[in-house]
């Protein structure tokens, strides 16, 4: 299996996150692509190749161009209003608050395009998220040029970028970006499957009044687990979109069985709906041993997943999303793409 991969993704290298009332070393790490590029080595998994330059254009077919402009922009303006430390919200247009008004301030525009405080914008932020999207694009083109299935490995990762929110160490939605890209190449139909621990809220968003791109995620209770607001079973969509929008929240130690059923589930639901290709949100943040999360699949169940999703035979786009037990990535997310690859 080709591997797309932009070295960019280094220069997303904040110092700060806002856990547990601390500032604490990000849990979102450039580590963690080094150990999985180590282990897609060790096993011979495939060619590691860097995307093409795609600009604006992908980013802009399902992000608020506004947006677009704020984070392209927003580490210079945080720099030159005398900030020391990382860009972190402090604010946000609550309820009973105008949110239809766009502040002058940095500092109120933070809070106007962030959804969470736990992410700093920090330099090079913005150069690495367009990297990540070219990668999402150049495994959604080589997957339209024939491969049976690509894996970009994105970072930062994407599933919480909603049109115009960041937060969840995301600001472009790279599976939004790769199933609007397979869209407009010609595919009448995308699932995107996030198997990621946490809700893909951004994703949702995005697709939630559309019928040409299914939304199913399996993850945490949000009643229990980020990012709260979203991701309950309830969530159908609306407009043209209701039916095409699929949760499974599932509870604190859930096992593989558990899981795997959900995940039957909505690859069912995805081949009933006509999907032609599947792209996976692909977190490994459901590991036992994540520090921030509270599922209890094993290595080895990540083999089985990745089993299940090459038996529903269709092209699939792999991208990184979560994964936060640093040194088990490697191992949690190859096996996910050796399974895929066995069947």
């Amino acid at each position: 299996m080709i591997t797309v991969h932009s070295p960019d993704h280094v220069l997303r290298a904040a110092r700060t996150e806002l856990a547990g009332g601390r500032l604490v070393p990000p849990f979102e790490c450039p580590e963690r692509v080094a150990f999985v590029l180590d282990r897609i080595a060790a096993v011979g998994l495939g060619a590691v190749v860097t995307p093409e330059a795609q600009g604006l254009d992908p980013v802009l077919r399902v992000h608020d161009a506004g947006f677009v402009r704020f984070l392209e922009t927003a580490w210079d303006e945080w720099v030159a209003s005398g900030a020391a430390g990382e860009a972190i919200p402090i604010i946000w247009p609550a309820r009973r608050m105008s949110q239809d008004r766009i502040p002058r301030s940095i500092t109120g525009r933070l809070g106007h395009y962030a959804l969470a405080a736990e992410t700093s914008i920090s330099q090079g932020t913005w150069a690495a998220a367009r990297a990540a999207a070219d990668v999402a694009v150049g495994a959604a083109d080589r997957v339209l040029g024939g491969e049976r299935a690509v894996f970009g490995l994105c970072r930062p990762p994407g599933h919480h970028a909603a049109r115009d929110m960041f937060g969840g160490y995301c600001f472009l939605n790279n599976a939004a970006i790769a199933a609007q890209r397979l869209r407009d190449r010609g595919l009448s139909r995308v699932a995107i499957l996030d198997v990621d621990f946490h809700h893909g809220n951004g994703t949702q968003d995005i697709f939630y009044d559309r019928d040409d791109v299914v939304y199913l995620s399996l993850h945490g209770d949000p009643m229990d687990a980020f990012p709260y607001f979203l991701g309950h079973a309830d969530e159908i969509g609306v407009g043209a979109g209701e039916g095409f929008n699929a949760n499974f929240p599932l509870p604190r130690g859930t096992l593989w069985p558990r899981w795997s059923a959900a995940l039957a589930e909505a690859i069912g639901r995805a081949r009933r709906l006509g999907a032609e290709v599947l792209v996976i949100s692909l977190g490994v943040d459901t590991f036992e041993g994540d520090p921030i999360s509270f599922f209890k699949l094993t290595s080895d169940d990540f083999l089985r997943m990745g089993e299940a999703i090459g038996r529903a035979g269709l092209p699939t786009v792999f991208l990184m999303e979560g994964g936060y037990a640093v040194a088990e990535i490697g191992l949690n997310a190859v096996n996910v793409l050796m399974g895929f690859e066995s069947v």
